[in-house]
């Protein structure tokens, strides 16, 4: 395997990595009433990798997509060869530290990274397609006692995340509260959900609720998604051969779910709620803000001063937090104007739409910020987002 690039600066955190969970994940963790009905990984007559969710084919995850899921490194060279022990490429062409958490703690020794929160991959898609919100639930339930298992020995060092749906906002507040007792570092939501409701709608309040009681961050992270979410503007726009366009705009639906807790006055309402914005880069965050300024202070004002005493950014400030890219160039010339105190990078490993040089990126990064920055931008931010 080529050596894996190391930062060159101690103390680091990556604040949205991911797992590839293993294929029988919910066999083993899944509540018996429901057994037999969780996402599994087939393979069709053509010998390619598909996803299966309560014994249907994925129209989105088939073709084969599954084996590609992890091949970050592959793109970079960095070639981890594994004994093929179950004819799934998902499996078999697994990244160092994707599957198996001693690797991971010696995936972030060889990086010089100190921590990595961690979040999903495959309920990241399945929960695109799965109508059946007892179902849903059932099935993050099991993911979410998995994840946590898988984190438990490493000292810290690897930190869980659990998945919730808001379809069924007592079951997830319920979930709230039982990963909270169970050990998990914080909960997130996708962008959308099966009701069509935004996310700062008031049927979430309850989740909020329960998110800041327990002192757990509540994250926005996204997912493959409905047909239905797709603006229709450009009439059917959803298949994969506009995989370019459908990547690029993907943190519309984040930016979308975040702006709804302005609308809807969240902030004012659970002053001590802290939001993760996630997976959409982080150098649009300044002109939204700027925007958000706007609208509010505008002659109409938009309905929006009458449930917020105080303009967006000064509650962004005051309870959000945002993972920017490495890549990202513009982001030194962002953080400083935003506030520094609310920025962090993240790597997406083991995810290809992300490239593979996120540590030499990040070393680039931490050098153009401002001095003063640089350690919490590095680790001591996202540690703070969740009270570490």
């Amino acid at each position: 395997m080529k050596p894996l690039p190391r930062l060159p600066f101690d103390g680091a955190v990556d604040g949205d990595g991911h797992v590839l969970e293993p294929p029988d994940l919910w066999q083993r963790y899944l509540e018996p009433a429901y057994q037999g009905r969780g996402p599994t990984l087939r393979l069709d007559d053509k010998g390619l990798e598909f996803l299966e969710m309560d014994g249907a084919a994925s129209k989105i995850v088939r073709g084969g997509m599954p084996a590609g899921v992890g091949a970050m490194d592959r793109v970079g060279g960095h070639v981890y060869e594994r004994e093929a022990l179950t004819g799934l490429k998902y499996v078999d062409l697994a990244p160092l530290g994707a599957m198996d958490a001693g690797e991971r703690i010696q995936r972030l020794d060889m990086e010089n990274l100190e921590r990595a929160f961690l979040y999903p991959t495959l309920s990241l898609f399945w929960v695109a397609e799965c109508e059946d919100e007892d179902l849903t639930q059932a099935c993050l339930r099991a993911y979410n006692r998995w994840i946590v298992d898988f984190c438990s020995d490493s000292g810290g060092r690897l930190l869980p995340m659990a998945q919730l749906s808001l379809g069924d906002p007592e079951a997830a507040e319920r979930e709230v509260r039982r990963v909270a007792e169970a050990g998990a570092a914080g909960v997130f939501v996708p962008p959308f959900q099966w009701t069509r409701k935004p996310l700062g709608d008031p049927a979430h309040d309850r989740v909020f609720a329960a998110a800041e009681e327990c002192g757990l961050p509540l994250g926005i992270h996204p997912s493959l998604e409905p047909k239905w979410t797709a603006p229709g503007r450009y009439g059917e726009y959803t298949s994969g051969k506009y995989a370019f366009f459908l990547n690029v705009t993907s943190a519309d639906a984040v930016r979308h779910g975040f702006t709804s807790l302005f609308q809807y006055g969240v902030f004012e309402k659970f002053p001590k709620l802290r939001i993760i914005v996630l997976e959409s880069g982080a150098g649009w965050v300044g002109y939204w803000l700027d925007r958000m300024d706007t609208v509010y202070a505008s002659p109409q004002g938009f309905g929006t001063r009458e449930l917020l005493p105080e303009k967006p950014s000064f509650y962004f400030r005051r309870q959000c937090w945002i993972s920017g890219d490495p890549d990202e160039t513009s982001l030194a010339a962002v953080i400083p104007a935003v506030g520094s105190d609310r920025f962090f990078w993240a790597s997406d490993f083991p995810h290809p739409d992300h490239p593979p040089d996120y540590i030499p990126e990040l070393e680039r990064l931490t050098r153009a910020l401002p001095e003063a920055a640089r350690e919490g931008f590095l680790g001591a931010n996202v540690l703070s987002a969740f009270g570490l």
